[in-house]
């Protein structure tokens, strides 16, 4: 190893092992199970030390990870545990980023079967849009390349899909206003060729209705970033709503900041709801109260699934739906009088 006063010690107290372990992962003696080792090598990379030369030779199962722009913290926090489960089933992970007006989708998939990619999973990519060309899976498909996708399942798609259960995180947020008196609730969301919106879109009528008998309520469709949400929460505000909840984070951020603005309160005049639980939205100003992507169980499912097609295993298609949590912080609140 690169530091020759490297201890097996301070390598075991860190991965929570033997000695008698980390030298079986290092020189490769005996056997040791694949966690065991992800945890060895784990441990080896944060200490700072170069893993042994037999870690780092030998060619690589090569596995594509194809995800939007990696702004959106939510993308980021994806991307992170896909290529974390990839490279704990010792192949490795690419992520590909897609770039607005440059680099697509398209380009990335052509570009990884010139590498000999063995598997790809596609996060939020044209698969989750009913106006997208669903043709380079088809192909894909007949090639023998096995793949997966993750948030948007279409019938046309020929693969399994691991997904938030969209519908189910906005009725439990708008039961949990209700809960706070709320009935002038707005859904800001994204816009409804994307799967992930239409079903958001689709769940918050269905409990608007089914709890207030609101047979058209308040719905903004735009981008989801900060800025589109802050723009589209003026109108929000002008029309009296009590309570916003948003199909993500960052447009929880941009609703915040207007509501802010204009001198008004979160959540005593205003309560907002945002969806993703991205990093950090435990420390704002207020704790931003959003529903929880169950990220470890659906990326798990998804490289799982992957190499079990790898391996000549039988994977269904379809849609394989997770349950989302809502977590209650300090941006929502009492409906004012």
């Amino acid at each position: 190893m690169a530091k020759p006063r490297t201890r097996l010690m301070d390598i075991a107290q860190h991965a929570g092992v033997s000695t008698a372990t980390v030298s079986r992962v290092i020189n490769r003696t005996g056997p040791v199970s694949s966690d065991t080792r992800h945890r060895v090598l784990t441990a080896i990379d944060r200490l700072g030390y170069e893993r042994p030369a037999s870690e780092r030779s030998g060619a690589a199962m090569l596995i594509g990870i194809i995800t939007p722009e990696l702004i959106n913290p939510i993308f980021a926090t994806y991307a992170h545990a896909i290529q974390s489960e990839v490279a704990r089933a010792d192949a490795l992970p690419v992520i590909c980023s897609q770039t607005p007006g440059a680099t697509s989708e398209g380009d990335h998939v052509e570009k990884l079967l010139d590498q000999g990619v063995s598997g790809i999973i596609f996060l939020s990519g044209r698969h989750a849009d009913y106006r997208g060309d669903l043709s380079r899976y088809q192909r894909l498909h007949d090639k023998g390349i096995p793949f997966v996708t993750i948030n948007g399942a279409r019938d046309e798609v020929p693969a399994p899909d691991f997904s938030t259960g969209d519908g189910m995180g906005i009725e439990a947020a708008v039961h949990h206003l209700r809960e706070l008196g709320h009935t002038r609730i707005a859904l800001l969301t994204g816009q409804t060729h994307m799967v992930p919106a239409a079903r958001k879109v689709e769940a918050f009528r269905h409990v608007m209705k089914q709890l207030f008998g609101e047979v058209h309520p308040v719905i903004v469709e735009t981008f989801y970033t900060y800025e589109a949400a802050a723009t589209a929460t003026e109108d929000l505000i002008n029309q009296g709503v009590t309570a916003i909840v948003t199909g993500s984070d960052l447009q929880a951020l941009g609703a915040i900041r207007t509501i802010k603005n204009r001198g008004l309160d979160v959540p005593g005049d205003i309560s907002v709801v945002g969806f993703d639980d991205s990093m950090l939205m435990a420390h704002l100003d207020p704790p931003l109260t959003t529903v929880r992507q169950p990220v470890a169980a659906i990326t798990n499912a998804a490289v799982q699934a992957l190499f079990a097609q790898l391996h000549n295993s039988t994977v269904h298609r379809g849609a394989f739906i997770y349950t989302p949590d809502l977590i209650v912080r300090a941006s929502t609140g009492a409906c004012p009088r």
